[in-house]
């Protein structure tokens, strides 16, 4: 079997990013953290983007035994000139910054809902754009965008996070359409509630929305959709994505991979 865009010498089946530069957003914990180790551990030098200096040299030593390597890169990403100048040369771009509030809209703070769109949408967009001289030059690259079900599902009181995550979805699907004559592909990957800071800092927010107590929150409002009754681990998202990072994805463009435990079947 030849796979299209392998690099040489590589096996189909296997993730090989030996020589190749990754850009991984929100890098300092969580599902970003997984990703980065995940990438370098395939070989590529990871430039790990956040706001977190310590947990990004926290992180650079964890990966010190890694066959690739990482580089911290502190950015804010409402910065957006230094997020399109900082993707410049990356062959692999993984978008996982976000950061959420939960509130009615009509008590939603207009300047918060500014900044989500900002670092969880037009930064994508602005990093996509400052990645793609280099992989359209090279005629290969991987663009893939941590979305969420809430990309594909709304829930109450999430009203900035879930318009970014829908509008991530298509500017994913329309960098697909772009990049597929030059070996580019864009995907997003769709976790239901993944065991990270971001979910445990909202457990008092949901309880307070929906006027039940907090230690009520993962069964009642968290899970309540999923047939999986369990948080995602980190690592398994990072696996999916650096799936769509191998050799064996390259016809996989345009779409998103749901990790949502069943929710979306309902």
């Amino acid at each position: 079997m030849t796979v299209p865009n392998a690099l040489p010498g590589s096996h189909p089946g296997l993730l090989d990013l030996g020589g190749r530069t990754a850009l991984v957003t929100g890098a300092a914990g969580g599902i970003g953290r997984a990703c980065t180790l995940r990438l370098a551990a395939a070989g590529a030098k990871v430039r790990a983007v956040d706001l977190d200096a310590p947990g990004l040299a926290t992180l650079a030593e964890q990966a010190q035994d890694l066959v690739g390597t990482v580089e911290p890169y502190v950015l804010d990403l409402t910065d957006l000139d230094a997020a399109e100048h900082a993707a410049a040369g990356t062959d692999v771009l993984v978008n996982n910054a976000g950061l959420q509030l939960v509130r009615p809209i009509e008590e939603f703070p207009p300047d918060v809902f500014h900044t989500v769109l900002t670092v969880m949408l037009e930064a994508p967009f602005r990093l996509i754009r400052g990645a793609l001289p280099h992989m359209y030059g090279q005629g290969w690259g991987r663009i893939v965008n941590v979305s969420s079900v809430h990309g594909l599902r709304a829930s109450a009181f999430k009203s900035a996070y879930v318009a970014a995550k829908h509008g991530l979805e298509g500017l994913s699907k329309t960098a697909a359409l772009e990049g597929a004559p030059h070996g580019v592909t864009s995907n997003c990957v769709n976790p239901a509630y993944v065991r990270t800071p971001l979910v445990e800092r909202q457990l008092t927010d949901q309880a307070h929305a929906h006027g039940i107590p907090e230690e009520r929150v993962l069964t009642e409002v968290l899970l309540q959709d999923s047939a999986v009754k369990r948080l995602i681990e980190p690592e398994e998202v990072a696996e999916a994505v650096a799936y769509l990072c191998g050799p064996q994805a390259s016809f996989v463009t345009g779409t998103s991979l749901v990790m949502d435990g069943g929710w979306t079947a309902h």
